[in-house]
Formats: C-alpha cells, sequence, structure tokens
C-alpha cells in the first residue's frame, strides 16, 4: 500500500487510481476480514459474486471518469489482459529507457520472481517480444486517446515500435546517454 502511494505521488501520470477498494472500505465491505467484499462468503462454499456490490462498482465508475459517452465499455478477455499487462510492458519500457536495468533479460527475472509472473511465458519483456512492440503501442496509443495519459505509450516503446525493433534488444550507446539527459 505504501509502495502504491509513493507511485501515484511520484508518477501521477503513469498511475490509475480507481476509486473502488476506498468506495467498497468506506461501505463496510473489507473483503474476507468482515466477510464482505465482492463476493458472499459462505462457510464451507466457494465465494460466489454477490450482487449487491454492482451500485459500488457503479459509483467507481462514474467516479473515475472511465465511462466514454457514459456508457460502459464492452471488452472481451484478450482486451482485459492487454489492458493490464500492457501498461507493465510500457513501464518496462521506461525503465530500460532510463538505463535502471543493463538487459531487458533483469527485467524478465525480476517480473517472474517479484510479480510471479508465468515463467513459461518468460518474463515481461520476453513476453511482450511474443506478442509485438507496434501492436503494444498501437493499443495503448488508441487506449490513451480515448481514456487518457494512463495508457500512454513510452518514447522507447514508440521507437522500437516505429524501427521495428524488439523489445529486448540492446540500448545503443546514444540511446543511453539521451535518456539520462
Amino acid at each position: 500500500m505504501a509502495v502504491g502511494i509513493q507511485f501515484a505521488s511520484s508518477f501521477a501520470d503513469r498511475t490509475f487510481q480507481s476509486p473502488l477498494v476506498e468506495l467498497l472500505v468506506k461501505n463496510g465491505r473489507n473483503g474476507k476480514n468482515n466477510e464482505k467484499g465482492y463476493y458472499i462468503y459462505e462457510k464451507g462454499n466457494k465465494p460466489k459474486p454477490d450482487p449487491s456490490v454492482l451500485p459500488i462498482i457503479e459509483e467507481s465508475r462514474r467516479i473515475a471518469k472511465m465511462m466514454p459517452g457514459g456508457k460502459p465499455i464492452s471488452v472481451t478477455d484478450q482486451e482485459i489482459r492487454e489492458m493490464v499487462l500492457f501498461p507493465v510492458v510500457n513501464e518496462a519500457c521506461r525503465v530500460m529507457d532510463e538505463g535502471v536495468v543493463v538487459h531487458a533479460s533483469d527485467l524478465d527475472i525480476a517480473s517472474v520472481l517479484g510479480m510471479s509472473f508465468p515463467n513459461y511465458r518468460g518474463g515481461i519483456v520476453f513476453w511482450g517480444d511474443s506478442v509485438g512492440s507496434v501492436y503494444i503501442y498501437s493499443s495503448l496509443k488508441k487506449w490513451s486517446e480515448a481514456y487518457g495519459s494512463f495508457f500512454k505509450p513510452s518514447r522507447f516503446l514508440e521507437e522500437r515500435a516505429t524501427k521495428g525493433l524488439l523489445l529486448s534488444d540492446p540500448v545503443s550507446t546514444s540511446q543511453a546517454s539521451r535518456s539520462r539527459l
């Protein structure tokens, strides 16, 4: 929680802050702690979605202003995965552009060991390369125009996409010195 607050204050344009959790807590829905949250908890049974949470979700949508034309968007399971993971790839691109890591594989290892990214996918940058920088860039660009700066593609990602480079290709010396200016 503290890291999230620090990240949000340091990188406001790169952070999406959903009001949903705050609204849930404000409405006494603390999850498993008090057996109220997104789910109905019954002893001995698997939690089931709680339909009484829907008005809180609608309020969160309204506050977040994430509904173009005031209506919820309809997205596929693949689009949900992409809307969650492409910003992570984009942030990895920023880290590489800033010279925080030496090799893209450093981020792959960190994503598998630190974020529990599926190791059979090879890590976040490796996975991003398998999806393609052009596709990731064009999706983020489209979403940033529709939903705001959270989805804005990084300069590094844009450069990789326009030049047809892999995300994991080594950063050139001129590129590394430029990013430190």
